[in-house]
């Protein structure tokens, strides 16, 4: 899993280097590749938490998280979850509601609304 998720943030970064350029792309890029930091560290705490129906919290969180870094981080934050549900909606057998369901917490935190909406009862306080 390691591997994917540099992998992932290598071709964040190069597609930031395509569609700007180097000198737009200073701050932009920090604020991408740190949005992509805080999408994984989402990720890896859903991981961790292990219980079942949270991944709307974690999506809300790791969007509202990376938007907060400002334009690159929102950016980042929308490439990543539009790519994560293209690949998990179709390869899991999800369903597209889950999917909808999924890209509707993404945006909820994306747009700067409170994470904790969709934050459940059973999630224990570290995260």
């Amino acid at each position: 899993m390691k591997f994917y998720n540099c992998m992932l943030l290598l071709s964040l970064v190069l597609c930031v280097g395509a569609q700007y350029s180097f000198f737009d792309a200073g701050s932009f890029l920090a604020e991408a590749i740190q949005g992509a930091g805080d999408m994984l560290h989402a990720y890896n705490d859903m991981q961790e938490a292990n219980y079942k129906n949270l991944d709307k919290y974690f999506h809300a969180r790791g969007n509202y998280d990376a938007a907060q870094r400002g334009p690159g981080g929102a950016w980042a934050a929308k490439v990543i979850s539009d790519a994560r549900e293209a690949l998990q909606g179709g390869s899991s057998g999800r369903g597209a509601e889950d999917s909808r369901l999924d890209q509707e917490a993404n945006d909820w935190g994306r747009s700067g609304r409170d994470p904790n909406h969709y934050r459940p009862k059973v999630l224990p306080s570290k995260y």
